[in-house]
């Protein structure tokens, strides 16, 4: 065990934060932090790392415990990204500056056998420590994150954005026995995700991560970790895992509730008959008094079962199509965009009406920019865009300036004119309720100011919607309601996005922008294998040389046979996932969910096969 907390305690202003939280951290375990904005996820990773303490309960941690926690980025004056990067090989980089000077001093030397013997000995530190590896990894590290376009530039010039990144590649080049990171997704591009998914999955590190990304605790988690009411919650298994088990939880406390409650309100009657007969002899029956009495303190020791809130609470969402467009909502053809420099050049864009559309590609591609463009608000350089004469567009940018001397209903009264009374209401649909309509903007958190630009978007007449990172600063369950209410819209949607999850659920095409635009017919994680076959199609797989003699070609029948099957295995797979979207049975969901695992067990490995005998 790395971390044990036991019964922590927390409060800010006399709100409690954490009432009793208990939490182990084991070595070699990726654990996913879950719950809502505010619920206390960022106090507890800093109670753990100690940066605070907690007002009660004991916090225990292993002995010479290194900790890695990505939180304030520091100054690094007169380094680039590539050096704050090798910080983390510190200590090897000075055992490497002892072996250049031993290596000088040798050289002018007459008597090198004490320096031999020193630098041998420095040596061998060097390279048991991984010393002649130290490029390779920050490489690969600068190469799977996408740091490359600005690493050697003056780190304290980069943007926030830049600087966390470099920040996260220098906390995971560290390897530290536990590593913390809070939303490590955040400013990363969809291939990096996927990397970064790899990576941490291989890490001899234990980990704890706080994240919104469904798809990325998927992928790394193997427990969750619910925080919710000051008290945490555990369950085995990554997201999927989590959300199926949680459901069952409520179902069963739901179903003790219940039972309680029929045994309490049963007792209640029994001892208000009781009662009755022995008001009813002549004299009062004492026996019958003794009872009711007796059965009164059984209930008085019933530990009442707090009702379970089946479903979460959630902002209201609806977007409702005014009119029709027409067929052609939005058609770019040809187009470029030249600043000081080329932001892309002849991208081609079509969206028809009903369409739901996902713009993705690589952080500076350009993607707001076209969202932009397709808009009217950007003139491109060359090339003819078009919009439907009947678009009433509705536009969620990611960046959106509130006037800071405004409130939170005034905000909201600027842009959609009703009286006060009627902005408390609609606001109240977005979890702004009593005084905190009244809280001044330039204090909203980022999750705050997302829930306020949607509900102001809500309000507008439109039959498009143009969303540029919708989810950003979400928590899960405002996510899930966001994709419920778009997933009911019947007008044209256009969006740019990273939330892989989002993308996957709602948009059945996928426009790939990275210099120009690539069109899939299918959703982002279609579009993210069609680029891993055509890379691997470009570059194929190097293949080791053998002697002639030992070389064995691989029949042909026995790869198309491995082909056969491989189509035969992911047809059955799909069908399996198909089934699990349309069953409410929880058993029966767990049952498929470790059938359809297997077989994506089985369905890796022969494609290793394949890729191996080609």
């Amino acid at each position: 065990m790395l971390i044990e907390l036991q019964n922590i305690q927390k409060q800010y202003g006399g709100h409690a934060v954490l009432i009793d939280a208990n939490l182990h951290v084991n070595a070699g375990e990726r654990i996913g932090l879950v719950g809502r904005n505010g619920s206390g996820k960022t106090t507890l990773l800093r109670l753990i790392v100690g940066a605070e303490t907690p007002d009660g309960g004991t916090i225990y941690r292993k002995q010479r415990l290194m900790i890695g926690y990505l939180a304030q980025i520091p100054s690094h004056p007169d380094k680039t990204g590539r050096d704050v990067l090798y910080t983390a090989f510190a200590e090897l980089t000075r055992l490497g500056d002892e072996m250049r000077q031993l290596e000088a001093n040798m050289a002018s030397s007459d008597d090198i056998d004490v320096l031999l013997e020193t630098y041998g000995a420095l040596q061998t530190r060097f390279e048991n420590n991984g010393g002649y590896l130290i490029e390779s990894k920050v490489n690969a590290m600068i190469d799977g994150l996408r740091l490359t376009r600005f690493v050697d530039r003056p780190f304290d010039t980069l943007s926030g954005g830049e600087r966390t990144k470099i920040g996260l590649g220098l906390a995971l080049l560290q390897e530290p026995d536990l590593l913390i990171l809070d939303e490590p997704t955040n400013h990363l591009d969809l291939e990096a995700m996927a990397w970064l998914e790899t990576f941490l999955s291989d890490s001899p590190s234990t980990l704890l991560l706080v994240s919104h990304d469904r798809v990325f605790l998927d992928a790394v988690a193997t427990r969750i970790v619910e925080c919710e009411d000051g008290e945490l919650t555990s369950f085995e298994g990554n997201y999927s895992a989590f959300v199926a088990q949680k459901e069952k939880r409520l179902l069963d406390q739901f179903h003790a509730y219940t039972e309680q409650q029929k045994k309490i309100k049963k007792m209640k009657e029994t001892i208000r008959q009781l009662r009755q007969w022995a008001n009813e002899g002549h004299p009062p029956n004492e026996k019958f008094y003794r009872r009711a009495k007796s059965m009164e303190k059984a209930l008085a020791r019933i530990e009442t079962i707090k009702r379970p809130q089946l479903e979460s609470i959630q902002p209201d969402i609806q977007f409702m199509a005014h009119g029709r467009t027409g067929r052609d909502v939005f058609e770019a053809t040809d187009v470029t965009v030249r600043f000081d420099q080329t932001v892309f050049e002849h991208v081609s864009f079509y969206a028809g009406h009903g369409e739901r559309i996902a713009i993705v590609g690589p952080n500076g591609s350009g993607k707001s920019t076209l969202l932009n463009v397709l808009l009217g608000h950007i003139e491109p350089t060359s090339g003819e865009v078009r919009r439907a004469e009947r678009a009433k567009i509705g536009y969620l940018s990611q960046h959106v300036d509130f006037d800071h001397s405004h409130r939170l209903i005034e905000a909201f009264r600027d842009r959609i004119p009703v009286d006060e009374g009627k902005a408390r209401q609609l606001l109240a649909q977005f979890l702004f309720y009593g005084a905190s309509v009244f809280k001044p903007v330039k204090d909203l958190s980022g999750g705050e100011k997302m829930r306020l630009m949607l509900a102001i978007l809500m309000h507008e007449e439109m039959n498009v919607l143009v969303l540029d990172e919708p989810t950003n600063h979400l928590d899960i369950e405002a996510r899930e309601a966001l994709e419920e209410a778009l997933d009911r819209f019947n007008g044209t949607l256009v969006a740019v996005s990273h939330d892989r999850y989002f993308l996957n659920k709602l948009f059945p095409i996928t426009y790939w922008l990275d210099g120009t635009t690539t069109r899939f017919p299918g959703n982002v994680m279609y579009a993210l294998e069609k680029r891993r076959e055509a890379i691997l199609t470009v570059t194929p797989m190097p293949k080791p040389k053998a002697p002639p003699k030992q070389k064995v070609a691989t029949p042909s029948k026995d790869v198309s046979r491995g082909e056969a099957r491989l189509a035969e295995l992911e047809a059955l797979h799909q069908s399996l996932v198909l089934e699990m979207n349309d069953t409410n049975d929880l058993k029966r969901l767990m049952t498929l969910q470790r059938q359809s695992d297997a077989l994506q067990t089985e369905i890796d490995s022969l494609v290793l096969e394949l890729l191996e005998s080609m």
